[in-house]
């Protein structure tokens, strides 16, 4: 992800990337809302809800952080990801951060802007069948916000789910416990219409460290988080008119 949004190196290198992220939003004819609601400087955590197989939901999203604001953040992102040395190298240089808690944590207190998805792999491969229906929520992103008080910035991506067609998913239990493989019906991005909304950021200010150990309070939050993302993606759903192609106008 650094590598698309950091301009550096010759006329090239800087110019490339950009325009070709230029022109993926074009494509997707991205529409963004909420651009207020992100802050030009000090810690801050996104939450949106993920889909769409490839991550590039994550790559929208940081590159419109980096837009509006001048901000690279930093993706929390899959093990798999870090599985071997050269794989790793790759994930680093486009400016993804294994999803540890720890990890997390330090960033944050480094003044840093982190996008992380709770609902991890079963949110980015469940079944297009399923869309738009959030998946279970992990709570390590309340507890992070908790013990670093920084805000967080709950955040809707729709059109992932029509860009690349998931048919189903594999859980593999016997050789990598947990792994979940999907089933995808293409690899080339669909012309889904996009939107990503940001929404108000939840304030942690009023909670102490030790308050992330409280289960009572973590749970009250992520599912605070989570159903303002689920009520506005409802909403966009319902008054969204077309999603590949809009309509001729008579």
């Amino acid at each position: 992800m650094k590598a698309f949004f950091q301009k550096k190196g010759n006329k090239t290198n800087k110019e490339i990337p950009l325009f070709l992220l230029e022109i993926i939003r074009k494509y997707f004819r991205l529409e963004v809302e909420g651009q207020e609601n992100l802050p030009k400087k000090g810690r801050a955590l996104i939450v949106p809800n993920h889909s769409g197989v490839t991550a590039l939901d994550a790559v929208m999203v940081g590159n419109e952080i980096q837009r509006e604001i001048g901000r690279i953040p930093r993706i929390m992102a899959h093990p798999l990801w870090f599985v071997g040395p050269n794989i790793k190298i790759l994930a680093k240089k486009i400016g993804l951060e294994e999803a540890d808690k720890g990890k997390g944590e330090l960033l944050l207190k480094d003044g840093q802007c982190v996008i992380i998805f709770p609902e991890g792999a079963d949110g980015n491969f469940k079944p297009t069948a399923k869309r738009y229906h959030l998946q279970e929520f992990r709570r390590g992103f309340v507890r992070m916000a908790m013990a670093t008080k920084s805000p967080i910035i709950p955040t809707v991506v729709i059109g992932a789910e029509e860009t690349n067609i998931n048919l189903s998913k594999i859980k593999l239990t016997k050789f990598l416990k947990g792994t979940v493989i999907p089933i995808p019906l293409n690899f080339i991005p669909l012309p889904a219409k996009w939107k990503i909304v940001f929404l108000p950021a939840i304030s942690m200010n009023k909670f102490k460290k030790s308050d992330a150990a409280n289960s009572k309070i973590v749970h009250e939050i992520c599912d605070e988080v989570k159903f303002l993302i689920q009520s506005r993606i409802d909403q966009e759903i319902e008054k969204r008119e077309w999603i590949y192609f809009p309509k001729k106008k008579k």
